[in-house]
């Protein structure tokens, strides 16, 4: 317990007397020190060094190798039985690549056969570098959609195919380098700033838009806006309803039935999960059969046409780091690359809970870097993670990323000899499995849950879904991104302070505004304050402790009750802790500025809240209070120690706990001696 004046004061639960406790001020610690142990705790939280410790240079070696590329890890652990899964389960989601790949690449505006290379050489890439047993590697559709619009705004794909093709192989080798820089700067944490309910929204969004932008398959048009928002979109449409082929639409219609009714069918019964991922490849057998014995292609059905035979060619010489294209070829990659991670790591990370497995955030996003820098240069586009390759890969029963090799080896059998065959394939059938892949996308059950739970987080998921589809990709991710750091502003800059009531017959405090049964303390006002304190709410927080303390002494005035005499600030766990937890994204990016200008590190109350706290002492003696802190933590003690504020609060002030400070108070006022421990009373206005 504090201690005040020399005295012991009683507790407050059972009336026995306790042992005076005083808060300490921590020992110094050398500016370097601490700057070094908070920018560990930063980038290295996992401590990946460890396991280095007290190793001979040779395992070292060995571990070095192993983290680099986990494959070296358990390929020596492999079993014949652990083959045998991975091989169903890669030629599984093989059946399921092959005709995605085809697909994603037309919605990307790229040539097909590009989305079977982008599923040969990056799956055999992740297959040694990734940490993830379960996830499948391919191209997706919103990276896919992304590419597609954000190229097409400066290059025509039609106009100019050449160079829209080197772009693309530029965009997905800056978003290689990209990734892979986060990874080993270990600044993994940026992606984290697309919160669940930002990538809610914007999946669904994006999911809006492709299958909007699909209509132009199932309609049979020639030609269609390139534009992403709605009101473009549903123009282009009706504005050629003549154009309209109603052989498209049936065959449309009745693929896209085909495949929704798989889905459902595999979902009501998992163990025929094998179903919804063979239904995209027998679609594509299905159609193609159909266009070839029906001459469709004559009637007005567009087909694929002509796949070139053989392995991926060499891109390196194409890539385009030139002005005026190399801006835009950027700008595309950090962002589809920023999408790409946030969507594979977390699949992975979902999967890996399943199992209970850990994946490391920042090898993945070296891997996923690795993989893209090489598809790059092997006339690949940007590949990933996506959820509906990886759900087949867990549900087919895989163990390892052999499965991703397997599936890489199927393609390249594709590649070798099979591409003919797809000569028939019918756009019409792509557009059907694009929107199919889709509506998967479109989780209205977490926006509901959203609603319930956070409006606040339903306005930034709405807010990202409006505005990628009546804006374009990139408003809405700007709408998304700036309502979610308002948030935290708001929460920061104006965070909310409660009154703290007593237990009945205990030394717990607690809100009154949450418990009924918490009673206040009759001449002490006890508050919390729900975040640090620093210069972005010192003269808010100021501000509102005098508006708290005039309502207490109005409200005990039209009692006629006993003055208020004393305040107790708790700044306790809530105060030194959330700023860990609400500004933890935020306060690691401050920490690389703090090594770029060697300042030191924030802690839990900075200058101006010292200052504050000095300003709200002198309101509190003007009116004849005593200001009492509680708990306050270790870098608390430092600072209001240095800046000789605890000479004017008064050590013996400072308590262990709310209950001691409450003990303190009541122990003085029942005693008559709490006008001289405020100093003075009335007298000091």
């Amino acid at each position: 317990m504090g201690n005040a004046d020399g005295l012991v004061f009683p507790g407050t639960a059972v009336g026995s007397v306790e042992c005076a406790h005083r808060v300490p001020v921590p020992p110094a610690r050398p500016f370097l020190q601490t700057l070094r142990a908070n920018l560990k705790e930063t980038f290295f939280p996992d401590d990946p060094l460890r396991q280095f410790k007290g190793q001979p240079p040779s395992r070292r070696l060995v571990l070095a190798l192993q983290y680099v590329f986990p494959i070296l890890e358990w390929a020596p652990r492999y079993t014949f039985s652990f083959f045998k899964a991975d091989l169903v389960s890669g030629i599984t989601i093989a059946s399921l690549a092959i005709p995605q790949g085809i697909s994603y690449a037309k919605l990307a505006n790229l040539p097909p056969i590009l989305g079977l290379y982008s599923s040969f050489v990056p799956p055999l890439v992740y297959a040694m570098m990734g940490s993830s047993r379960d996830l499948a590697v391919g191209t997706v559709a919103v990276a896919s959609m992304l590419t597609g619009s954000m190229l097409g705004q400066q290059v025509s794909p039609s106009q100019n195919p050449t160079l829209y093709l080197h772009l693309a192989f530029t965009a997905t080798f800056f978003a290689g380098v990209f990734q892979a820089a986060l990874g080993f700067l270990r600044l993994g944490f940026i992606v984290d700033f697309l919160s669940h309910a930002t990538i809610v929204g914007f999946m669904a969004g994006a999911a809006t838009v492709v299958c909007l932008q699909q209509l132009k398959g199932i309609l049979g048009l020639q030609h269609f806006t390139t534009a992403t928002d709605l009101v473009s979109v549903m123009e282009s449409v009706f504005s050629q309803t003549h154009q309209w082929r109603w052989e498209s639409v049936v065959l449309g219609v009745g693929f896209l039935f085909f495949l929704l009714l798989t889905r459902f069918l595999s979902k009501r019964r998992p163990k025929f999960f094998w179903i919804s991922a063979a239904a995209p490849l027998t679609s594509v057998i299905l159609g193609s059969l159909l266009v070839y014995l029906t001459h469709a292609e004559n009637h007005g059905v567009q087909v694929i046409g002509q796949l070139k035979k053989g392995l991926n060619p060499p891109s390196w010489s194409d890539l385009t780091f030139s002005s005026p294209y190399m801006m835009i070829a950027f700008k595309t990659g950090v962002i589809t690359g920023i999408i790409a991670l946030a969507e594979g790591i977390a699949v992975g990370r979902s999967f890996a809970m399943f199992k209970n497995y850990h994946i490391d955030g920042n090898k993945e996003m070296i891997a996923f870097g690795m993989m893209n820098i090489a598809g790059s240069l092997t006339s690949c586009y940007l590949t990933t993670g996506p959820f509906s390759r990886s759900a087949v890969n867990y549900n087919a029963g895989c163990k390892t990323a052999v499965s991703n090799i397997v599936m890489s080896t199927a393609v390249m059998v594709t590649l070798l000899f099979l591409t003919p065959l797809f000569h028939y394939t019918p756009l019409v059938v792509l557009s059907s499995i694009i929107i199919s892949a889709m509506l998967g996308l479109i989780d209205y059950e977490a926006a509901f849950h959203l609603w319930k739970v956070d409006k606040i987080d339903f306005c930034v998921c709405m807010g990202a879904y409006l505005g990628v589809v009546f804006g374009s990709v990139e408003i809405g991710l700007v709408i998304a991104v700036a309502i979610s750091m308002l948030r935290v502003l708001l929460f920061v800059a104006r965070p909310r302070t409660t009154a703290l009531g007593n237990i009945p017959n205990s030394m717990i405090y607690r809100r009154m505004d949450q418990y009924s049964d918490a009673l206040p303390v009759p001449g002490v006002l006890i508050l919390q304050i729900d975040a640090p304190i620093y210069f972005a709410n010192a003269s808010y927080l100021r501000e509102r402790i005098a508006r708290w303390i005039e309502e207490e002494e109005d409200k005990l005035r039209s009692k006629d009750d006993s003055s208020l005499q004393y305040v107790i600030l708790d700044m306790g766990v809530t105060l030194v802790r959330l700023i860990h937890i609400n500004l933890s994204y935020i306060l690691r990016f401050v920490a690389v500025v703090v090594v770029l200008l060697c300042v030191a590190a924030v802690g839990s109350i900075d200058t101006s809240g010292i200052s504050m706290l000095e300003e709200v002492k002198k309101v509190a003696d003007r009116r004849g209070i005593k200001l009492v802190l509680a708990n306050p933590g270790s870098e608390v003690m430092k600072k209001l120690d240095k800046s000789k504020v605890m000479e004017s609060i008064g050590q013996e002030w400072i308590f262990l706990t709310v209950g001691e400070a409450v003990g303190a108070c009541n122990f003085l006022l029942h005693t008559g001696k709490a006008s001289s421990a405020v100093g003075g009373g009335e007298d000091n206005v």
